[in-house]
C-alpha cells in the first residue's frame, strides 16, 4: 500500500479491516494543520467491468447522500472527500476522537439507566434527522456510537458548535451495500449483501428489507447492552413470542423505562415505535421531574396526588392491552374464603350463618376511584401540596349512609366483596409489584383517559414502579352505594423513593363489572 493515497492522505495506521475493505487514520497533507481524516477503503465483491461501472455511479450518489446529512448534523462525521484509486473505492471523513460504547463498557463497566436515557435522547433526534432524509442506518450497534471527546481547548463555547460526550452515530450501511452489487448471468444488477450485524440486526433486515423501525431495533438493543453489557445472542428468548429476556439482567432498571426499550425491540416492526421521534416523546415524557397531578415542592419530585387533584392519580395502559377489566387476582381467593366461612357458619349453625351476612350486608359497594399520577405528562400548571389529614375537611352527615344494607342491591354481600375491601385488596397489589393485575382493575374508560394518562400504561408503572416505594392504607370508609356503584374514601400515605412521605385522602368511584363479577375502579378524586 503506498504511503500517500491519491496523493495527498499520508496513511498513519489501519484501524480496521473487513469483507468490504479497510479503514485507515490519515493525515491530510494539503491542510496547513495536516488535518486528521479516516479514510475507508471499498472493494466491489465481483470483479467485472459492469458490475464496475454500475458501483462507480451508485457510489457517487451515496457519497452525495453521505456528505449532506454529515453538513447538517455535529453528530455525523462530515465528508470531506471521495476518490477511486487502482480500481477501489475510498471515502475521506471526518475522525472522531472518542471512544465507541463498546470500549466505554469494557473499560468503565456497565451504565446506569439515567446514562443510557442521556445517550438515546441525545442519539434519536440524530435518527430522525437521517430518517427525514430517506436514510436507514442499518448498522447501528455499540462499535458505531462513538463518544466525543472535549476539543483540546474544551473551554466552552467549543469551536464549531462541537461540544465533548454526546454520541456521534459513524458508519452507514448504504454504501457498503453498493460495493455489494452484483450481475447476474442474465445482465441484470442486484445488490448480494445484506448490510447489518447480526444480533442487533432485526428479522426483516435480514432478509434484505430494511426500514426505519429496523433502526429503532438496534438502538434499543444497543441500549439494552449497555444496562447489562451482554450481546444478544447471550440472553435467551421466550420461545412462544421471540422476546429477549433481558430484565433479568438489569433488575435496576425502572418499569417504565425497561418497557420503553421492550416496544422498541419487538420482533414485527409495526409493534416498535412508529418513529424515532416517538421513541424519544416517550422517553422525554417516562423522565419528567414530577407527574402533572402530583403535589409539587422544592426540590422537583415525584409525590402522591393530593386529594384536591382528583383527576392526576391514576395512569393508563397501552391502547391495545387489557381492555376488558377483570377484577382483582385476590378476587378467587376471596371467594374461597367466604364459601369456606359460610360452609363452617352452617356446620356450626343458622346463627352464625345468619351474623355472618348480616355483617357483610354493612359494607356495601361504592365506588372509588384512585388517582394515579401520570409521570409521562407536563407539570401541573398549578400544582398543590397535600393536605395533611388534620387538615382535610370532614364528611358532611348527608354523604354518609346508614350501615343498613341498601334494598336494592340484588347481589347477595355475602358473594360480593365490599367496596372497602376492593380498595384495599388494590393497592395490597400494587405493593406486590403486580402492576399488570392492578391495572386491571381500572375500568376501560378511565385506562383510556388520554388528558389524564397520556401514555397509558408507561404512566401507570412509571409512577408505581419507579416513584413510589409503597402505599400505606389508614383508613378506608364507605360514602354511599346504589346497586352496582359506591364511593368509598382512602386515607393513603405515599412512601416515596425518595425518601418523602405524603399523606392523601381520595375519594374513589366504583362500578360494579357484572361479567367478571367485581368492582373497577371508575374515577377518582
Amino acid at each position: 500500500m503506498p504511503m500517500l493515497l491519491n496523493n495527498r492522505y499520508q496513511v498513519i495506521q489501519t484501524l480496521g479491516s473487513g469483507g468490504f475493505g479497510e479503514t485507515f487514520l490519515a493525515e491530510d497533507t494539503q491542510m496547513p494543520s495536516r488535518r486528521r481524516c479516516v479514510i475507508k477503503q471499498l472493494k466491489p465483491i465481483q470483479d467485472n467491468p459492469q458490475v464496475y461501472q454500475l458501483v462507480q455511479q451508485r457510489f457517487g450518489r451515496e457519497a452525495a447522500i453521505l456528505e449532506e446529512v454529515g453538513d447538517g448534523s455535529e453528530q455525523i462525521p462530515k465528508l470531506y472527500a471521495y476518490f477511486l484509486e487502482n480500481g477501489q473505492f475510498y471515502l475521506v471523513q471526518e475522525y472522531i476522537q472518542g471512544q465507541t460504547l463498546t470500549q466505554k463498557i469494557q473499560q468503565q463497566g456497565l451504565m446506569s439507566e439515567s446514562g443510557v436515557k442521556e445517550i438515546l435522547i441525545s442519539i434519536l433526534p440524530v435518527l430522525d434527522y437521517v430518517h427525514s432524509k430517506g436514510i436507514v442506518h442499518r448498522d447501528i450497534k455499540p462499535d458505531n456510537i462513538i463518544l466525543r471527546n472535549p476539543p483540546a481547548s474544551s473551554t466552552p463555547p467549543y469551536q464549531g458548535g462541537v461540544r465533548g460526550g454526546e454520541p456521534v452515530l459513524i458508519d452507514f450501511g448504504a454504501v457498503k451495500e453498493t460495493i455489494g452489487t452484483l450481475v447476474t448471468p442474465s445482465g441484470n444488477s442486484t445488490r448480494s449483501i445484506v448490510i447489518g450485524t447480526p444480533g442487533f440486526m432485526p428479522s426483516e433486515q435480514s432478509v434484505g428489507r430494511p426500514m426505519f423501525a429496523s433502526d429503532i431495533y438496534s438502538l434499543g438493543l444497543t441500549a439494552i447492552y449497555l444496562l447489562t453489557g451482554k450481546m444478544p445472542q447471550e440472553m435467551g428468548t421466550d420461545p412462544a413470542t421471540g422476546a429477549l429476556l433481558w430484565r433479568q439482567y438489569a433488575l435496576g432498571v425502572t418499569p417504565s423505562f425497561a418497557a420503553v426499550l421492550d416496544k422498541a425491540i419487538q420482533f414485527n416492526a409495526r409493534d416498535r415505535f412508529a418513529s424515532a421521534r416517538e421513541m424519544l416523546q416517550s422517553l422525554q415524557s417516562g423522565a419528567a421531574p414530577f407527574p402533572p397531578t402530583v403535589p409539587y415542592t422544592q426540590p422537583l419530585v415525584a409525590t402522591t396526588p393530593s386529594s384536591q387533584i382528583p383527576q392526576n392519580t391514576v395512569a393508563v395502559s397501552p391502547s391495545n392491552s387489557y381492555k376488558t377489566p377483570v377484577n382483582q387476582s385476590n378476587r378467587g381467593g376471596q371467594r374461597g374464603i367466604l364459601l369456606g366461612s359460610i360452609i363452617a357458619g352452617i356446620l356450626i349453625g343458622t346463627s352464625v350463618i345468619i351474623g355472618f351476612v348480616l355483617n357483610n350486608r354493612q359494607q356495601l359497594p361504592q365506588i372509588a376511584q384512585q388517582e394515579i399520577p401520570q409521570s409521562t405528562s407536563e407539570p401541573s400548571p398549578t400544582p398543590v401540596e397535600p393536605k395533611s389529614e388534620s387538615s382535610q375537611q370532614p364528611l358532611e352527615p348527608n354523604h354518609t349512609v346508614s350501615s343498613e344494607p341498601t334494598p336494592e342491591t340484588s347481589i347477595p354481600q355475602a358473594v360480593r366483596t365490599s367496596p372497602e375491601e376492593f380498595i384495599r385488596n388494590y393497592y395490597a397489589t400494587i405493593n406486590q409489584g403486580e402492576y399488570q393485575q392492578a391495572w386491571k382493575y381500572l375500568a376501560p374508560s378511565f385506562q383510556s383517559n388520554k388528558r389524564l394518562h397520556p401514555q397509558g400504561y408507561l404512566s401507570y408503572i412509571d409512577w408505581w414502579g419507579g416513584r413510589v416505594q409503597q402505599i400505606e392504607v389508614d383508613k378506608v370508609n364507605l360514602i354511599k352505594t346504589g346497586t352496582q356503584t359506591a364511593t368509598v374514601n382512602a386515607q393513603l400515605k405515599y412512601l416515596m423513593k425518595n425518601g418523602r412521605v405524603v399523606p392523601s385522602s381520595v375519594n374513589f368511584s366504583l362500578l360494579w363489572d357484572v361479567e367478571n363479577s367485581g368492582w373497577v375502579i371508575a374515577d377518582a378524586k
